[in-house]
């Protein structure tokens, strides 16, 4: 075998290792993270100011930042390198996120993340902060909207069925809508009542009427998302 055709460990070491730690500017690597280190945190006060379950999540927050600057991190290290591109996806690829998302609307913000760590990977600065500052706005101003139309349970316990037919009679009279979820009839306790209704204004004063109304016993007006399961 030719001696010239042969290669040692430190031709191969020096043939790119070295070459890509000189040819790396510091200065990009600080401009980025510190880019997305005010974005991912811009992102994680937009989370935390239109959050509307039912217990918030510090640890959700802060991985919304963190995943912007491991995002941006990747896309930086892959952008120069096709052949580490293709590993990159490919170890990621195997990766499976098996935490259950409580929320819908903490999909968008995980997209939101991942997004703007892309972009300011890619070098789009001027993407990433304009469309950051349009997104948060448009989230604000939706998520915080305030609205009479919200969906509320109600759940009334009656001695007959005729202390039921006036609540219901007297539920149609006041609220815009009104569909009966569930009716449990026990001999103990007589008739329970499962309404979803839509108040036509915020006051919840025509419960103090129910619990008036001859043979109910029981009325309770609880707010719900939606996800009800019957």
């Amino acid at each position: 075998m030719n001696p010239s055709n042969q290669f040692t460990f430190n031709d191969i070491f020096k043939s790119n290792f070295l070459d890509k730690v000189t040819s790396f500017s510091m200065l990009d690597m600080a401009i980025a993270l510190g880019l997305a280190f005010v974005l991912g945190l811009f992102i994680f006060m937009v989370y935390k100011k239109t959050f509307k379950g039912v217990m918030y999540s510090d640890s959700f927050g802060v991985s919304l930042l963190s995943l912007t600057l491991i995002t941006t991190l990747i896309i930086m290290a892959i952008s120069s390198n096709v052949v580490l591109s293709l590993g990159m996806v490919g170890a990621l690829s195997i990766v499976r996120f098996r935490s259950a998302i409580k929320e819908p609307i903490d999909i968008a913000f995980l997209f939101w993340a991942i997004s703007i760590g892309i972009v300011l990977g890619a070098g789009l600065i001027p993407l990433a902060v304009l469309g950051s500052l349009f997104i948060g706005i448009v989230m604000v101003v939706l998520v915080n909207r305030k609205s009479t139309d919200n969906p509320y349970i109600l759940v009334i316990k009656c001695d007959s069925d005729a202390s039921e037919n006036d609540v219901l009679d007297y539920i149609k009279q006041n609220v815009k809508k009104h569909v009966v979820k569930s009716k449990t009839v026990a001999a103990s306790s007589g008739v329970e009542l499962t309404v979803e209704i839509r108040l036509k204004d915020m006051s919840a004063q025509f419960v103090n009427e129910i619990g008036r109304i001859a043979g109910v016993n029981h009325a309770v007006l609880v707010s719900y998302n939606g996800e009800y399961m019957s």
